[in-house]
């Protein structure tokens, strides 16, 4: 395959072309991962011939003539003068685009919009460059995604999607730009619009609900409104599981209000308060008694089995649920099955605000067993090779960093290896240099010549007071020991936790918050203490309990809606429900404040350290 070709159909595929053919985006997509590592050197020498006036590359660079240096030989000139480089690195270069510096500071051409981070790593927004790249990309990958899954799980074109998403309101920074999440440049953009034309299938709610600032105003009209097409959607989707697990928690709170209203043609104007959202729900909807009482007669029915198999009940011609599922949405799968019964679930593509990487060409993979196939033509990849340290041996090792891995240098796309866990290294079109994105994938097998990854965790979200080190994924199986002895010996549900390693007492030791629905004993909540508490294999944590260098842990039962509270929290300070994810370990201080504040009943355990 000629260069040349396939950069004219990537300018068709981003601007959303085929003619809605997805026998030719998948073709398209097989074209680059048989030949991922030469379209990689190419897609960074266009970066760097892009971008090679900005100051942050001619710092490292220097007067080197990029547009007339071999493509391999510039991939190692790059690699080698470069420094890897992490958000702080550059920060005060998009502080200055932020202030208004118009000059070429990490891009050629000057950047007008700026996306806000999640903050979930350590609960601090961060400012990333966003431009007309960042929107293409994403309805590209949409596009690419939309043609694995037809084949799978065809859907009737002209139908609907009951979609739960969110766009915040875009600010403006002192220098003028837009400032806001990914998702809300994204929604407001026309690559958003595009991508419903093009695949024949229309959210069920207007602008005007997605973007009207207030989510949970917005979550009743999206319900509204999905129940009032409730014949017509084809499937049900969201960014993150977490907002369909809220949505549903929403309609099990309102589903009276909501059969009102359809039967009335009718908006609640006590839940529903903002003026151009109501004027543009009543402009569409109309009194259907027949429908309300049908789903008022669903819900009763529903409400004596604690709402099991609710997606396929309201919605009938549904075929899946769509959203992102991996990482720290895990927990929430779960309850995604209650509700969707046999409907299978499909696990969103991979990426972040920085960059997306990969797309799930297997969508009737259950989420835990999901990979994501590296898209080449998106960003430059490099992946660090990490090792966990020897948890019997080199507990007190210095040789590892002070996330618990070993680093070694990092490898090209067409270096990597099944099996082998790295960090994702990303240079992207939108000026990020071999910036490191901080998260852990697997490489699982390859699709054609491109890899194939398992999203394993966030490397900075760790539980660690000494020489102990838990990840993410490991406080997540520790949380599953506990939840699965609640369920058993209470039959209540584990709603949402997070974590804080406390160090303010000594010893220190870690702190597990946990939000429960149903009735428990004290003697259940201890028991889940000692067996949590039992069940960290980390040989650092087991080392330091058995020498009470760590304290016991201790266990905290939250109030309900303690966890509604932390989404309030977020959104108060600029978020979007869209980008939403409970953080799953947390030093910041608003959180514990809140957290602290919620808690009802503290237990310690009481195991006995080996």
């Amino acid at each position: 395959m000629e260069p040349e070709i396939h950069n004219a159909d990537i300018g068709k595929i981003m601007d959303g072309g085929f003619d809605g053919d997805d026998n030719k985006v998948i073709d398209w997509f097989n074209g680059v991962a048989e030949n991922a590592g030469r379209v990689q050197t190419e897609t960074l020498c266009r970066i760097l011939k892009l971008n090679y006036g900005a100051e942050y590359l001619r710092k490292w660079l220097g007067d080197i003539d990029v547009e007339n240096v071999d493509g391999c030989a510039l991939e190692t000139l790059y690699t080698t003068l470069v420094p890897l480089a992490t958000h702080a690195d550059l920060e005060s270069y998009i502080q200055r685009i932020a202030n208004g510096d118009k000059s070429p500071l990490l891009t050629q051409q000057p950047i007008t919009t700026l996306s806000l981070s999640s903050g979930t790593t350590d609960g601090r927004q961060k400012y990333v460059p966003f431009t007309r790249h960042s929107s293409r990309t994403t309805l590209q990958i949409f596009r690419l995604a939309a043609a694995y899954r037809s084949r799978v799980y065809p859907i009737k074109e002209g139908g609907r999607i009951l979609e739960f998403i969110y766009s915040s309101k875009q600010k403006q920074t002192e220098g003028g730009l837009k400032s806001g999440t990914a998702t809300t440049h994204y929604f407001a953009s026309k690559e958003f619009k595009t991508r419903q034309e093009k695949t024949k299938c229309y959210t069920c709610s207007p602008e005007a609900v997605i973007t009207s600032g207030d989510y949970k105003q917005s979550t009743y009209c999206h319900l509204l409104l999905g129940l009032f097409y409730s014949n017509q959607v084809e499937f049900i989707a969201s960014t993150f599981a977490y907002s369909i697990v809220q949505a549903f928690t929403s309609l099990e709170e309102h589903w009276r209000d909501l059969c009102i209203d359809i039967k009335h043609g009718n908006l609640n104007s006590r839940i529903v308060t903002i003026p151009k959202t109501r004027k543009s729900v009543l402009d569409i909807i109309f009194p259907n008694p027949c429908l309300g009482s049908r789903i008022e007669a669903i819900c009763e029915e529903l409400e004596q089995v604690e709402w099991y198999g609710l997606i396929p009940k309201l919605w009938p011609n549904a075929k899946y649920v769509y959203s992102i599922m991996t990482g720290s949405m895990q927990p929430y799968h779960k309850k995604l099955l209650h509700y969707a019964r046999d409907l299978p679930l499909v696990s969103a593509d991979y990426g972040s605000t920085e960059s997306w990487i990969g797309v799930n060409i297997n969508p009737s993979a259950a989420p835990e067993n999901v990979t994501f196939a590296v898209i080449p033509t998106f960003s430059y990849y490099e992946f660090i090779p990490l090792h966990r340290y020897n948890r019997e041996d080199c507990c007190y090792s210095t040789s590892a960093t002070d996330n618990g891995y070993i680093e070694e240098e990092p490898v090209p796309l067409s270096r990597v290896k099944a099996g082998q866990q790295y960090e994702i290294v990303l240079t992207t079109f939108t000026g990020l240099y071999r910036y490191r994105l901080g998260d852990v994938v697997e490489v699982a097998g390859f699709h054609k010549g491109t890899p194939k990854l398992n999203f394993v965790c966030r490397r900075k979200l760790i539980l660690t007071i000494n020489i102990d080190k838990n990840t993410e994924q490991d406080l997540q199986l520790v949380v599953d020991k506990g939840a699965q002895l609640l369920m058993r010996k209470a039959k209540a549900e584990l709603v949402d936790f997070t974590s804080h390693a406390n160090i303010e007492i000594q010893p220190g030791h870690y702190v597990i918050y946990w939000e429960i629905k149903g009735n428990v004993d004290r003697s259940v909540f201890e028991e889940c203490c000692r067996e949590m508490d039992a069940s960290f294999v980390d040989h650092g944590y087991v080392v330091s309990r058995r020498t009470n260098s760590i304290g016991p842990l201790e266990l905290c039962i939250l109030e309900r809606g303690t966890f509604m509270k932390i989404l309030e929290h977020f959104i108060g300070n600029g978020g979007a429900l869209s980008q939403f994810k409970t953080p799953r370990c947390t030093s910041d201080q608003g959180l514990l404040t809140i957290l602290n504040a919620c808690t009802t009943q503290k237990f310690y355990s009481n195991m006995a350290p080996d």
